[in-house]
């Protein structure tokens, strides 16, 4: 590895990231559950599809993405002229994982003239055979946009597919996926964490379990979560997602304080990504995430309807 498993004090790595970030002429780009120093090192924060549609719009040549697989490759879908590289390609996403292309074709198969509406936490090539896509802040307005008398297929999450089908009162037949770090979440935490914290709002992520979102004071995506958060004119939040959200939370409000429900809500794959890996990844121009031509222009078409409705 050329010494480079030797680490570096977190200064040096810094400037070299900011040199290396000059010469390849890159962006940086942070989901909202990494690590505190990679988030503070980045270019830009937020979820899953707002990166995306930064790393689209960039001046750059090259994207560092530090997020999961599937969210390089819709950046790169959204971005095909540029070079978009992740720090560790081992950061997948078991959810994506629970839907298979072929899976799915067969789904459709038994579901003649159905609906598909795919989570942007999925793989390129299951959103290339979806109609349309959604983020977990979107769900509820996409799934109310399709046709009244259309089958509607929704995969990979059944709770976020719970939670769409509950506020939008259509009927949805749900892929039996979910993340596992939020279905750690169970009802009983909930009353738990208020025991210990009389008082606070209790703010939970879609991707939990129906039965603890019914307990929840407000629910919603990362980025909803910030802004609710940010707006509410209480004091004290009990957040129910992934801890890597905390650090956002705590550094953009300073009068308030925030509670994670529980310290196992913790994410491996989002946190395998480090200064270390980051500055490996530039200096290298690699590990690159590319999706297949063919596939990148089918799954296109479901993100871009997603965007044009929501």
């Amino acid at each position: 590895m050329n010494g480079k498993e030797e680490a570096m004090p977190q200064p040096d790595i810094l400037r070299r990231l900011r040199e290396l970030k000059r010469r390849r002429n890159a962006v940086i780009l942070a989901h909202n559950y990494q690590l505190p120093e990679v988030q503070d090192a980045a270019d830009h924060v937020g979820d899953s599809l707002g990166l995306s549609r930064l790393a689209a719009a960039a001046d750059a040549d090259v994207i560092l993405f530090c997020g999961v697989h599937f969210m390089a490759e819709t950046a790169a879908i959204l971005a095909p002229g540029k070079t978009v590289l992740i720090p560790d390609l081992n950061a997948g996403c078991p959810m994506a994982d629970m839907a298979a292309p072929r899976q799915l074709r067969e789904w459709r198969l038994g579901h003649p003239g159905a609906m598909v509406v795919t989570y942007v936490n999925s793989s390129a090539a299951v959103k290339a055979l979806s109609d349309i896509c959604c983020t977990s802040a979107n769900a509820v307005e996409i799934v109310e946009s399709l046709p009244e008398d259309a089958e509607i297929l929704f995969a990979p999450d059944r709770n976020l597919g719970q939670y769409a089908m509950k506020k939008s009162g259509r009927r949805l037949t749900l892929w039996n996926g979910f993340c596992p770090t939020h279905e750690r979440m169970l009802p009983e935490m909930a009353g738990a964490a208020r025991k210990k914290h009389p008082g606070a709002v209790l703010v939970a992520h879609p991707e939990c379990r129906p039965a603890f979102l019914d307990l929840a004071d407000h629910v919603a995506s990362t980025t909803g979560i910030l802004k609710f958060c940010r707006d509410s004119s209480a004091g004290e939040f009990i957040i129910a997602t992934e801890i890597g959200l905390l650090h956002p939370l705590r550094r953009d409000n300073p009068g308030k304080t925030f509670h994670p429900l529980t310290e196992i809500a913790d994410c491996p794959d989002m946190k395998l990504h480090s200064l270390e890996k980051m500055a490996w990844a530039l200096d290298d121009m690699a590990p690159a995430v590319s999706v297949p031509p063919d596939v990148a222009e089918k799954a296109l078409a479901p993100i871009r309807r997603m965007l044009e409705t929501g």
